[in-house]
């Protein structure tokens, strides 16, 4: 290695006291104004809340007629399910975005490993729930999301990345090794979206190739490994693949082999609206150099 410049080392040390140096941020939780929009982000901790002090501060920095974009550790919506992330002393952080003097046009949220996007009607203008935690090391299920009804938002305007077919395909397969009973688990991806279809009571999303016969191993398969439903069934029998799976088995199950399955959210703001497009990471060259888009949707500011 060169020698260090000890000299360049000492003219920064001097920098370091310097007003532009010093951090203004309360804690763990912050706000960025980019260009027309103000970013927000916040700490939800390991039990998904905020304390008293950062609610107070949410509540402050919320205030204004400048767009915003809340960005959070707990996702507010997911899985099919409203967590509205309460504050200590009341009130919740949705209550702060679904406040129209704030006007917050997305609540983007991490923690869970795949992308889902579930528009939520607020009092005449929508707001934009994400899911985006598509990056980490392994994937979570977004077969096991159950048929989507929650605050007006259902099958048609819900959107997840894997699709749920291409994650059953997937567990069958990591199933399938681990369990060494590859021809009982392992389903093609065609078969494993005809199988989601018939579940959910929702047409295919992708466009059948050629007729598919969902047989009882199918239903079977998809049924072990928690493949949702229409709410008013349940499995009364599955494997770990959600909670549990992601507590013993999901971090020692990262592929190294494509498809991936992971995604990466890109934003685009103009002073007119904000361009939100969920691109796939497969691992296959051709997609490293030009990602697919598998999900896209721009969010007007005026």
């Amino acid at each position: 290695p060169r020698p260090a410049d000890e000299a360049a080392f000492a003219e920064a040390r001097k920098l370091r006291s310097a007003p532009g140096q010093q951090a203004v941020q309360p804690g763990p939780y912050w706000a960025i104004d980019a260009g027309p929009v103000r970013i927000v982000g916040i700490d939800t901790g390991l039990l998904g809340t905020l304390d008293a002090e950062q609610g107070a501060w949410l509540r402050e920095v919320s205030r204004g007629p400048r767009p915003k974009i809340l960005v959070t550790g707990s996702p507010l919506y997911v899985d099919g399910e409203h967590h509205p992330c309460p504050i200590e002393g009341g009130g919740t952080v949705d209550d702060v975005v679904r406040d129209p003097a704030h006007r917050y046009v997305a609540a983007i949220g991490g923690d869970i490993h795949n992308y889902q996007r579930y528009p939520v009607e607020v009092e005449g203008r929508v707001v934009q729930y994400v899911v985006s935690g598509g990056g980490g090391a392994f994937m979570h299920a977004t077969h096991t999301i159950p048929r989507v009804s929650v605050a007006n938002v259902t099958e048609r305007e819900f959107r997840c990345y894997p699709l749920r077919g291409d994650s059953l395909a997937f567990y069958s397969r990591l199933y399938g090794r681990r369990l060494r009973l590859p021809r009982f688990f392992a389903l093609t991806e065609a078969e494993a979206m005809a199988v989601v279809a018939e579940r959910l009571g929702v047409p295919p999303v992708r466009p059948r190739t050629g007729p598919v016969r969902v047989t009882r191993r199918m239903r079977l398969v998809a049924s072990l490994l928690g493949a949702g439903r229409r709410p008013d069934r349940e499995n009364r029998l599955r494997l770990p693949v959600r909670k549990l799976y992601t507590q013993l088995f999901s971090p020692g199950s990262a592929t190294y082999s494509p498809p991936f399955f992971k995604s990466f959210l890109r934003l685009d703001v103009t002073a007119e609206a904000v361009r939100l497009r969920c691109f796939a990471a497969t691992g296959a060259r051709a997609q490293e150099v030009d990602p697919p888009v598998e999900d896209e949707v721009v969010i007007p500011l005026v």
